[in-house]
């Protein structure tokens, strides 16, 4: 019985698995807009990236890949992730309050040019919409990554995983950046 249950369990999810990343097939667009974005940005410029919790390791993870190597050896491309400054999160989370700490940050070092590349599954985080305001205010161009939802983001580009979970979210989150970040490399 219980071999039966986690075998349906099993079956069940990668069934969907499958399904969902047959439909990136659906955003191929908003993948190719978002490499046009960061190949108009690189290398004059910088690549902001900012998300929290499972998408705080995404920004980091895809961030190093831009300024180390991802596929091939090639010049370090400019790419700061905004949750990894530790101390920096945490003074201005606590002289301001949380919702600032990534739009304070892009306050003190974007420059026009630059270009922030926020994520979240739900789209809903308040510092992820927060450093998205600040971006337009500053004249820097946006992307958002995000969850299948029906919500509207003022960006210039936001890209909806074709999925609902957190975590099938997440599988193509990360999916979607390494195939950015594959075509912009091919580019340097």
């Amino acid at each position: 019985m219980f071999k039966e249950s986690n075998n349906y369990i099993l079956n069940k999810r990668i069934s969907e698995i499958n399904s969902n990343f047959n439909n990136l097939k659906n955003v191929k667009n908003d993948i190719l807009k978002a490499v046009n974005l960061c190949k108009k940005t690189l290398p004059k410029n910088r690549i902001f990236f900012c998300g929290n919790g499972g998408s705080a390791s995404d920004a980091m993870h895809i961030s190093a890949e831009l300024l180390g190597k991802y596929m091939k050896d090639r010049k370090a491309l400019p790419a700061i992730c905004l949750n990894s400054n530790v101390s920096a999160m945490t003074a201005i989370a606590n002289d301001y309050n949380y919702n600032k700490i990534f739009a304070r940050q892009l306050e003190g070092l974007g420059k026009t040019g630059d270009l922030v590349f926020a994520i979240s599954t739900s789209g809903t985080s308040k510092n992820i919409l927060e450093v998205l305001k600040k971006a337009k205010k500053m004249k820097l161009n946006s992307i958002l990554l995000t969850g299948k939802n029906n919500k509207k983001f003022n960006v210039d580009l936001c890209i909806k995983a074709p999925a609902k979970r957190v975590d099938r979210i997440q599988e193509l989150h990360i999916t979607i950046l390494h195939l950015i970040c594959e075509l912009v490399e091919f580019k340097f």
